[in-house]
């Protein structure tokens, strides 16, 4: 081999790898045809000059998914790879991986349970069509507000409904009551009753997280006076289904949960698939306290939370 064959293998790959240059390009700058330069590149390949290497960032996905399901038990842990460690990037990767999930695994005759906030919404939005029968979505709390915040409650029943060729299941009341007796009353309606029995019934359900601070949704609707506040603040980590827990997945206050209208905590862990939908940092110490607590066998999250997860003390 020429040292001149050589320079040229060099050169042509330097263009074509590094400066993005096209075979044609390469050819107009070096004088040559651009057959030439294609056999140039191969003899680069060939001779070592020029090492590929492919990062699919599937495989380091694949392999924290079966860490976490090692980790905290679960059937099942399926991540997306989101660019960028902030919430707003991966809220939009994992709404669609979660709609993935929903699409690929969701059959005939299945019983959808739906919480309702932003999560849910974004999951929602992204769901595809699927062509298959007898499903029911049904709401597995409460989605009436005192306040004009909008938790898309109703919107995302219907989107998953829309999505399965069904019809959604509303439970048209307040998520939580001012007192034990009213909530009671309420559940006693025959068709509250039904509804909260589907949700029950339900094989899938899918859930997110809430974190614990003036700031987050369940905190904004009206629900709380200010001292049932403070004492949330003080020991709860984050919500399920609106229920607050603390950092072992423990009822915080069992008044306010007597309170709550929807589906039980321990009810979720009978599902044949318990699907938490989650991932951020805000979240981390919520997401960890679910798993800690069992009410998931289905996590769906991002890299960096996979990570921050198996890292948690």
């Amino acid at each position: 081999m020429s040292d001149d064959k050589q320079a040229l293998s060099i050169e042509a790959a330097r263009l074509y790898y590094q400066a993005d240059y096209s075979q044609q390009q390469i050819a107009n700058r070096l004088g040559l045809s651009r057959p030439t330069v294609s056999r140039l590149l191969q003899h680069a390949k060939q001779q070592g000059y020029v090492r590929i290497e492919i990062h699919d960032p599937r495989d380091t996905l694949d392999e924290l998914a079966a860490r976490l399901v090692e980790h905290f038990g679960l059937k099942e842990a399926r991540l997306c790879h989101s660019p960028l460690d902030q919430y707003e990037e991966i809220q939009r990767h994992l709404s669609e991986t979660a709609a993935e999930w929903i699409h690929d695994n969701v059959k005939d005759g299945d019983i959808i349970g739906v919480t309702w906030g932003t999560t849910m919404y974004a999951v929602a939005r992204r769901l595809a069509a699927k062509p298959i029968k007898n499903v029911e979505v049904v709401q597995l709390k409460g989605g009436i507000s005192h306040s004009e915040v909008d938790t898309h409650a109703f919107e995302i029943a219907h989107r998953f409904a829309d999505a399965f060729h069904t019809v959604p299941h509303y439970l048209p009341l307040p998520v939580i009551f001012a007192c034990q007796p009213v909530k009671r009353m309420a559940e006693e309606d025959p068709h509250v009753r039904r509804i909260i029995e589907l949700g029950r019934r339900a094989n899938i359900a899918v859930f997110t997280v809430g974190v614990v601070s003036p700031q987050a949704l369940l905190f904004q609707l009206g629900y709380f006076d200010q001292g049932e506040i403070a004492g949330l603040l003080a020991r709860g980590v984050g919500d399920i289904c609106s229920r607050v827990i603390d950092a072992e997945g423990r009822i915080v206050s069992p008044d306010l949960d007597a309170r709550t209208v929807g589906i039980r905590l321990e009810e979720l862990k009978t599902k044949e698939s318990s699907v938490l939908v989650a991932g951020g940092a805000e979240r981390l110490d919520a997401i960890h306290a679910a798993l800690r607590g069992g009410y998931a066998n289905v996590l769906i999250t991002d890299q960096y939370t996979a990570r921050a997860l198996l890292d948690h003390v």
